[in-house]
């Protein structure tokens, strides 16, 4: 009798946590419905569920990001309303600085122009853009 309460209180603990990503919501819904006990009792206990969970939890983080402050906006102000073919390693080197105080991540620079274009370019617009509004 005491295992099962304890059991349930570390389930009603885990439920209450707050999701870091897409990985934390697959698992609860996974939960909810029944489905991961199916898992791990096709699978086993170790049926691969956490590594996928962690994956997933670094490809689609859930974090809010920080808000442009005034000198940053009047920056990527000049920078998207100026037509940009070729990008500067220091106007990179700001646009990265940027990227990872507002995103809160670590990315480095890079020569790889479509893995700049794609991250830091077009996140940072989007973000521009809002602020536009």
């Amino acid at each position: 009798m005491q295992k099962k309460k304890s059991e349930k209180k570390a389930k009603k603990s885990t439920k209450s946590i707050k999701a870091k990503g897409l990985g934390d919501t697959v698992e609860q819904v996974l939960e909810a419905t029944g489905i991961a006990k199916i898992a791990k009792w096709a699978l086993g206990e170790d049926c691969g569920c956490d590594e996928r969970k962690e994956k997933l939890n670094k490809l689609f983080p859930y974090h809010k990001s920080e808000c442009l402050n005034e000198d940053e906006f009047v920056y990527l102000d000049g920078y998207y309303t100026e037509s940009n073919n070729v990008v500067k390693p220091e106007v990179q080197s700001k646009m990265v600085k940027i990227y990872n105080r507002i995103f809160r991540q670590k990315v480095q620079l890079t020569s790889c122009s479509s893995c700049y274009k794609n991250t830091i370019h077009d996140k940072l617009k989007k973000v521009y853009i809002e602020y536009k509004k």
